[in-house]
């Protein structure tokens, strides 16, 4: 149909890595934005079930989990977002399947998107580096201090890495998003080993 041929991340698949304390909006808007344009979007998480989603300080909703780190691979996905919250990407840069999975896309040359303080998992995992980025404002010490050119724009695209500094940033931040994923070839994936078994509503 003509309406699926406007799709430009139609037949793509997206992860999504986050926990619990993850920054709602800079979770749900991405993945919006993301199925709007066709594309496959999985959450993925530590732990199956839930993560608990929070509107800046205050716990919001619920977020289900698709699959964990052990029950998938970076080699099904197109492209990974990081979304951000204070408590996400300080649990996940903590945990050595994350780093490794969030490395496996570096290392394939395929896109990620990470906003806020997401970054700080880029510095665990040792790809900051010699990156031009923006992030939120109280971790770009952390960045410079990496090696990270750091600058202060609402969006910065490097290669196939694009950054936005917080949730006011979304607009711009998903539109370069999905210009990325959408330039970067289709992965060769594998069928996932196992589904988990997501739990009934809440």
């Amino acid at each position: 149909m003509a309406e699926t041929s406007k799709k430009t991340l139609a037949g793509k698949t997206i992860a999504v890595l986050a926990t619990d304390g993850v920054e709602q909006i800079e979770l749900q808007e991405p993945v919006k934005a993301l199925r709007a344009e066709g594309a496959t979007v999985e959450v993925i998480s530590l732990e199956p079930g839930w993560i608990q989603g929070f509107d800046h300080l205050t716990p919001d909703e619920r977020i289900a989990v698709d699959k964990t780190l052990k029950t998938t691979d970076a080699s099904r996905y197109d492209g990974l977002v990081l979304p951000g919250g204070v408590a996400n990407p300080d649990q996940l840069r903590t945990e050595q399947a994350a780093l490794k999975f969030v490395r496996a896309f570096f290392d394939a040359g395929k896109p990620v998107a990470a906003i806020c303080h997401a970054p700080w998992i880029l510095i665990e995992a040792g790809v900051a580096e010699g990156r031009t980025l923006t992030a939120y404002k109280s971790i770009r010490t952390d960045l410079r201090n990496a090696g990270a050119e750091v600058v202060d724009k609402e969006v910065v695209v490097d290669g196939g890495l694009v950054t936005s500094r917080c949730p006011d940033d979304l607009p711009a931040f998903n539109a370069a998003m999905i210009q990325a994923f959408a330039e970067a070839p289709r992965s060769g994936r594998r069928e996932a080993k196992s589904e988990e078994a997501r739990p009934s509503a809440h």
